[in-house]
Protein backbone atom coordinates (compact mmCIF):
# COMPACT_ATOMS: atom_id res chain seq x y z
CA UNK A 1 0.00 0.00 0.00
CA UNK A 2 2.84 2.39 0.82
CA UNK A 3 4.50 1.77 -2.55
CA UNK A 4 1.25 2.50 -4.39
CA UNK A 5 0.73 5.74 -2.43
CA UNK A 6 4.32 6.82 -3.11
CA UNK A 7 4.00 6.14 -6.84
CA UNK A 8 0.56 7.71 -7.12
CA UNK A 9 1.68 10.94 -5.43
CA UNK A 10 5.18 11.14 -6.94
CA UNK A 11 4.20 13.78 -9.54
CA UNK A 12 3.02 16.02 -6.73
CA UNK A 13 6.26 15.56 -4.77
CA UNK A 14 8.43 16.12 -7.84
CA UNK A 15 6.51 19.26 -8.72
CA UNK A 16 6.86 20.57 -5.17
CA UNK A 17 10.67 20.28 -5.19
CA UNK A 18 11.24 21.44 -8.77
CA UNK A 19 12.34 24.92 -9.76
CA UNK A 20 8.89 25.80 -11.06
CA UNK A 21 7.77 26.52 -14.58
CA UNK A 22 10.34 27.45 -17.18
CA UNK A 23 10.41 31.09 -18.19
CA UNK A 24 9.54 31.95 -21.76
CA UNK A 25 12.54 32.90 -23.89
CA UNK A 26 13.15 36.58 -24.50
CA UNK A 27 12.70 37.36 -28.17
CA UNK A 28 14.93 40.18 -29.36
CA UNK A 29 13.94 42.51 -32.20
CA UNK A 30 15.23 41.49 -35.62
CA UNK A 31 18.85 42.58 -36.14
CA UNK A 32 17.98 44.21 -39.48
CA UNK A 33 15.69 46.71 -37.71
CA UNK A 34 12.44 45.47 -39.26
CA UNK A 35 9.35 46.46 -37.30
CA UNK A 36 6.54 44.89 -39.32
CA UNK A 37 5.91 41.23 -39.94
CA UNK A 38 3.38 39.73 -42.34
CA UNK A 39 1.04 39.12 -39.37
CA UNK A 40 0.89 40.52 -35.84
CA UNK A 41 3.12 39.12 -33.09
CA UNK A 42 0.38 37.32 -31.16
CA UNK A 43 -0.89 35.53 -34.27
CA UNK A 44 2.62 34.58 -35.36
CA UNK A 45 3.47 33.07 -31.96
CA UNK A 46 0.59 30.64 -32.16
CA UNK A 47 0.04 30.11 -35.88
CA UNK A 48 3.21 30.73 -37.88
CA UNK A 49 3.39 27.07 -38.88
CA UNK A 50 -0.07 27.35 -40.44
CA UNK A 51 1.16 30.29 -42.51
CA UNK A 52 4.29 28.42 -43.59
CA UNK A 53 2.25 25.35 -44.54
CA UNK A 54 -0.14 27.48 -46.62
CA UNK A 55 2.79 29.22 -48.28
CA UNK A 56 4.41 25.86 -49.09
CA UNK A 57 1.19 24.55 -50.62
CA UNK A 58 0.63 27.77 -52.60
CA UNK A 59 4.15 27.75 -54.03
CA UNK A 60 4.48 24.02 -54.75
CA UNK A 61 0.96 23.24 -55.91
CA UNK A 62 -0.27 26.53 -57.41
CA UNK A 63 2.94 28.38 -58.36
CA UNK A 64 1.70 31.33 -56.28
CA UNK A 65 4.91 32.84 -54.90
CA UNK A 66 3.83 36.24 -53.56
CA UNK A 67 2.07 37.24 -50.34
CA UNK A 68 0.36 40.62 -50.06
CA UNK A 69 -0.28 42.18 -46.64
CA UNK A 70 -0.83 45.58 -45.11
CA UNK A 71 1.54 47.21 -42.62
CA UNK A 72 1.03 50.72 -41.26
CA UNK A 73 -1.58 51.40 -43.94
CA UNK A 74 0.76 50.44 -46.77
CA UNK A 75 0.27 47.37 -48.96
CA UNK A 76 3.41 45.24 -49.13
CA UNK A 77 4.36 42.16 -51.11
CA UNK A 78 6.86 39.52 -50.00
CA UNK A 79 7.99 36.20 -51.38
CA UNK A 80 6.32 33.17 -49.78
CA UNK A 81 9.60 31.79 -48.49
CA UNK A 82 10.94 30.76 -45.10
CA UNK A 83 14.52 31.46 -46.11
CA UNK A 84 14.03 34.57 -48.27
CA UNK A 85 11.35 36.31 -46.18
CA UNK A 86 11.22 35.05 -42.59
CA UNK A 87 14.94 34.49 -42.13
CA UNK A 88 15.84 37.84 -43.66
CA UNK A 89 14.58 39.38 -40.39
CA UNK A 90 14.89 36.47 -37.97
CA UNK A 91 18.39 35.56 -39.04
CA UNK A 92 19.63 33.97 -35.83
CA UNK A 93 18.04 30.51 -35.82
CA UNK A 94 19.48 29.56 -32.42
CA UNK A 95 18.15 32.67 -30.65
CA UNK A 96 14.86 32.87 -32.49
CA UNK A 97 13.57 29.54 -33.80
CA UNK A 98 15.40 27.10 -31.55
CA UNK A 99 14.78 28.99 -28.29
CA UNK A 100 10.99 29.00 -28.67
CA UNK A 101 10.77 25.50 -30.12
CA UNK A 102 12.82 24.11 -27.22
CA UNK A 103 10.66 25.98 -24.69
CA UNK A 104 7.46 24.57 -26.22
CA UNK A 105 9.00 21.11 -26.82
CA UNK A 106 8.28 21.26 -30.54
CA UNK A 107 10.45 19.55 -33.13
CA UNK A 108 9.63 21.26 -36.44
CA UNK A 109 10.51 19.61 -39.72
CA UNK A 110 11.50 22.83 -41.51
CA UNK A 111 15.16 21.88 -41.69
CA UNK A 112 14.40 18.52 -43.27
CA UNK A 113 14.13 20.42 -46.56
CA UNK A 114 15.52 23.91 -45.92
CA UNK A 115 19.21 24.60 -45.48
CA UNK A 116 20.02 25.81 -41.97
CA UNK A 117 21.10 29.46 -42.31
CA UNK A 118 24.45 30.79 -41.19
CA UNK A 119 23.98 32.50 -37.84
CA UNK A 120 23.93 36.30 -37.96
CA UNK A 121 24.32 38.14 -34.67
Amino acid sequence: MFVFAALATSPLWLNAISEGPATAPEIKPPPNGAVNCVKDKTWMRSSHMDLLNHWRDDVVRRDDRWYVFEADGVEKTVEKSLTATCLSCHSNKADFCDACHAYTAVDPYCWDCHIVPKEVL
